[in-house]
């Protein structure tokens, strides 16, 4: 006899993934502990920008931001396509609602500094990213 493959339930996906996740201190190079809701999603918004798109096989072509290619462009093309690429890579994740609020500021050793706010489904918290130009 024939096993039939109807026998077999897989579980179905409910909602959301629960955003629990392991605690990075980037200071001290350390993972230690968890964290959970608004915390998590400002780690989760660190990693994102941090990882460069299609830059690792690990990782999905959905996740991280594209931002070496910004360097030795003229400040005009960088600011609006900074915003569309963090913007475009922030709002991948379903948790992030919105991103806005753009601020630029140029330190004059060829690094742009972004701030910006994030909107989640946790919570909204101001975020930033440096660029090599």
């Amino acid at each position: 006899m024939i096993p039939s493959t109807t026998a077999f339930e897989y579980p179905q996906k409910s909602g959301e993934q629960p955003s629990e996740t392991y605690r990075m201190n980037v200071s001290d190079e350390e993972i230690r502990g968890h964290t959970d809701s608004l915390e998590a999603m400002k780690q989760a918004v660190f990693k994102i920008l941090q990882t460069e798109r299609y830059g690792s096989l690990i990782y999905s072509g959905n996740y991280g931001a594209e931002l070496s290619d910004l360097f030795g462009q003229p400040l005009s093309y960088v600011k609006p396509e900074l915003e569309r690429r963090i913007t475009e890579a922030l709002l991948a994740d379903s948790r992030i609602l919105s991103v806005g609020g753009f601020e630029f500021s140029s330190s004059g050793k060829g690094e742009l500094l972004v701030t910006f706010e994030v909107k989640t489904v946790y919570g909204e918290f101001s975020a930033e990213r440096s660029v090599n130009i």
